[in-house]
C-alpha cells in the first residue's frame, strides 16, 4: 500500500490562502460559466479527479447544463453546443495545459483575444494557469473526490 502523501493546503495554509485570493480576483474579471468550463477542461486533461468533481459541481451550481459538462472532454467535436467565445477559451486552455516546446500558438491566442478584452484575456490566461497548478498539487497529493 502506498504511503499517504502530504496534503499541501494543510501544511501551507498561507499559500492556499494567497492562491484563493488570486482566484477571487480572476473571478471578478471573467464570466463564471467560462471560468468553470476552463477549470473543468484543464482538470480533465490533467486527470485530476478531485478538480473534475469540484468544478463539475461548481458549474452545475452556477446553472451549467449536464450536456455541456459531459461534452467538455470533446468540446472540439461538440458543434454549436459551445459558443465561439467558449470554444476559443477552451482551445487556449488546451494549449496552455499541453504546452510543449512551441508554447501557445498565435492562432489560439488570437482567437481568444477576438472574444475577450485585454483584462478578461489576462484573467482567462491566469485562470488556465492557476487550475493547472491546482491540478498538479492535487494529483501529486493523491487528492480524490469524496463519495457522495
Amino acid at each position: 500500500m502506498a504511503k499517504e502523501r502530504v496534503i499541501w493546503a494543510k501544511k501551507l495554509p498561507e499559500v492556499y490562502g494567497k492562491l484563493d485570493e488570486i482566484d477571487k480576483i480572476i473571478a471578478g474579471h471573467l464570466d463564471t460559466g467560462v471560468l468553470e468550463l476552463v477549470k473543468l477542461r484543464a482538470s480533465v486533461l490533467n486527470g485530476c479527479s478531485f478538480c473534475v468533481d469540484l468544478h463539475t459541481r461548481a458549474a452545475l451550481d452556477a446553472g451549467e447544463t449536464q450536456q455541456r459538462l459531459f461534452l467538455v472532454s470533446a468540446w472540439y467535436e461538440a458543434g454549436e453546443i459551445f459558443t465561439d467565445a467558449e470554444r476559443a477559451a477552451l482551445a487556449l486552455t488546451d494549449e496552455i495545459t499541453r504546452m510543449g516546446e512551441h508554447g501557445v500558438s498565435d492562432e489560439a491566442y488570437d482567437a481568444a483575444s477576438g472574444h475577450f478584452d485585454d483584462q478578461a484575456l489576462a484573467a482567462l490566461i491566469t485562470a488556465a494557469s492557476m487550475i493547472n497548478l491546482y491540478n498538479r498539487l492535487a494529483v501529486t497529493s493523491h487528492l480524490h473526490p469524496r463519495k457522495r
